[in-house]
């Protein structure tokens, strides 16, 4: 018996991929598709048209093309996702794929569980409403790791041009700017993600786009030669218990040391599982969360980055010897079903096909390395390839070719003025 055989998943409840955004080449839908598809589960998806990698997969019953951005109102949003609900016609697990979907959801339950939808109403982990806002803000989640005795970076959050000028006349560089709010990286982006700023000139010369009221955080650098990134990607209960938890180590990323995973291992790390259970009871989160962690060698501790209150691109990376990854053990427990318990596939290796390579010769150049990474994989999981779906792997191909590769090399050259972006 296969370990998904294991699993006893409700096939009368569908699942749906939320996103809002353009970003039609998004591996981790299309894992969401294939993972909930291939235990029996009917998987619907919001795509950007008919021709992405996730609306072309073998698994997923239909795609509803919804051309968004993320700076519509959030009324607009709810009635869209409305809409999808009566058309599906039945009770369906939410899965959103950016931390604005999680964020209208949350803060929307009510309506979007509500009887009166007209179709049942949608499931998702109930969870306090502004939490997740303050997760995936930047500022919010520094507050809270202080609240909880949680380590992360050293940061600032300037309020004017002035606060920058006094910044940049006292801090050490390099430092580390990104969007502060989860809805504002849409509709104004101060930096367009992650990035490296090496000199106080070179912040002076950025901040003169960011207006009198500058959307970023300042944060501390942590040197690449000196760290390890670490990643932890768990689900959460109603009582904030875990039901799957799940550490790895990142191998590469694209952008370099910045951006999303391109390669990356699972390796068993108990005192990051422990950090991170402990800080989901102390807020009351429930849900899927993606964590980014840094170990820092120079003190020896890990250094929260970045706190996703939903499912990460590379959560495939992550499966449990009972068949169980996060989002089946949130579609499981929303549904009133036993999610197995079991060990992760410690060992086990997680490629992005498009990034890895651009990546790797990246790295080659750079002083990082993964010492807790292991030296042969067990098994290997391919973000776009896979032998029973093809048709979003060459999808991807096709979509990707021009335009991801001037993407790669616009972010290449701007790697090698010294600036590292990411989305």
């Amino acid at each position: 018996m296969s370990d998904s055989a294991r699993l006893t998943p409700d096939r009368n409840v569908p699942g749906l991929i939320v996103k809002f955004g353009g970003y039609p080449l998004h591996h981790g839908g299309v894992a969401a598709i294939r993972t909930l598809g291939r235990l029996g589960v009917p998987m619907y998806a919001i795509t950007e048209d008919r021709y992405t990698p996730a609306a072309v997969s073998r698994h997923l019953t239909r795609a509803f093309p919804w051309p968004t951005t993320g700076t519509e109102e959030p009324a607009r949003l709810v009635d869209g996702l409305l809409r999808i609900g009566r058309r599906i016609g039945r009770p369906t697990v939410l899965i959103p794929t950016d931390e604005e979907a999680a964020v209208l959801i949350a803060e929307h339950q009510d309506e979007l569980a509500g009887t009166g939808t007209g179709f049942g109403g949608f499931l998702f982990p109930r969870v306090e409403a502004e939490l997740p806002r303050r997760l995936a803000s930047k500022q919010g989640l520094h507050e809270l790791c202080e609240e909880h005795g949680i380590t992360s970076p050293a940061a600032s959050f300037p309020e004017s041009r002035s606060d920058i000028a006094e910044f940049a006349a006292t801090a050490s560089f390099p430092v580390v700017a990104k969007n502060r709010e989860a809805f504002t990286r849409r509709k104004s982006p101060a930096v367009n993600g992650t990035t490296r700023i090496e000199t106080p000139q070179g912040l002076l010369e950025l901040a003169r786009d960011w207006g009198e009221r500058p959307g970023v955080i300042l944060q501390e650098y942590l040197p690449r030669e000196q760290a390890e990134d670490w990643i932890v990607h768990a689900y959460f209960d109603a009582d904030s218990m875990p039901r799957a938890m799940f550490t790895g180590v990142k191998v590469r990323s694209w952008p370099p040391h910045a951006g999303m995973t391109a390669n990356a291992y699972v390796v068993d790390n108990p005192e990051l599982a422990d950090l991170a259970a402990r800080f989901i009871k102390q807020i009351g989160f429930t849900g899927i969360i993606d964590l980014d962690l840094r170990f820092d060698r120079r003190d020896g501790q890990y250094k929260l980055l970045d706190f996703n209150p939903r499912m990460g691109a590379q959560f495939r990376l992550f499966e449990s010897e009972s068949g169980v990854d996060v989002v089946r053990a949130m579609h499981l427990d929303l549904t009133g079903r036993a999610v197995p318990e079991g060990e992760q596939r410690a060992g086990h290796r997680y490629v992005v096909e498009n990034i890895d390579l651009p990546a790797l010769l990246a790295y080659r150049r750079s002083g990082y390395t993964t010492p807790h990474a292991p030296t042969r994989a067990s098994g290997t999981e391919l973000a776009w390839l896979a032998a029973d779906d093809m048709r979003p792997f060459f999808t991807m191909l096709a979509r990707f070719v021009r335009p991801g590769a001037k993407h790669l090399y616009q972010l290449w050259r701007t790697n090698r003025r010294g600036s590292t972006t990411t989305k």
